[in-house]
């Protein structure tokens, strides 16, 4: 009886030591998992932060080339006035307007392709933190199957 009893004490010990393992274990790994999210959220967080901070940079650097181009554009056209009121015929008020719609027409749309330029850039730089963050995601769920 006592050897069954011993046997029996033995039995529950490692059973009881196994759980108690097999729990700390499970904590562990629970605890690791949650690190790993952790460390996962705080990344992303930080590429969010750096694709606004570039997409504000961006909008930034287009208000001041607008403020700029309608500075200037309104320059322009005072200085055009002047010189069409300084005009001595008709002819020659048609030729300083289609000379000033002309050099207007082009100054607009290379303003407009450096708008495009700096939208085009901002995007791109604003992308850069968030691709990578999506990468790794990628990466590390591809390693885990």
């Amino acid at each position: 009886m006592a050897k069954a009893a011993d046997t029996l004490k033995t039995t529950i010990e490692q059973y009881t030591t196994a759980g108690n393992q097999a729990f700390k274990d499970g904590v562990e790994k629970s605890l690791s998992a949650l690190n790993e999210v952790n460390a996962a959220s705080k990344q992303n967080l930080e590429a969010v932060v750096a694709s606004v901070t570039a997409s504000t940079k961006g909008a930034e650097a287009l208000g001041a080339q607008a403020i700029a181009y309608s500075k200037k554009a309104v320059e322009d056209t005072v200085a055009a006035a002047k010189t069409l009121s300084g005009a001595k015929s008709l002819q020659e008020v048609v030729e300083l307007q289609t000379a000033f719609a002309k050099t207007y027409l082009e100054g607009y749309l290379a303003e407009l392709n450096k708008a495009s330029e700096i939208v085009s850039a901002s995007m791109k730089e604003s992308l850069v933190p968030l691709n990578s963050r999506v990468t790794a995601t990628v990466e590390k769920f591809q390693a885990a199957r």
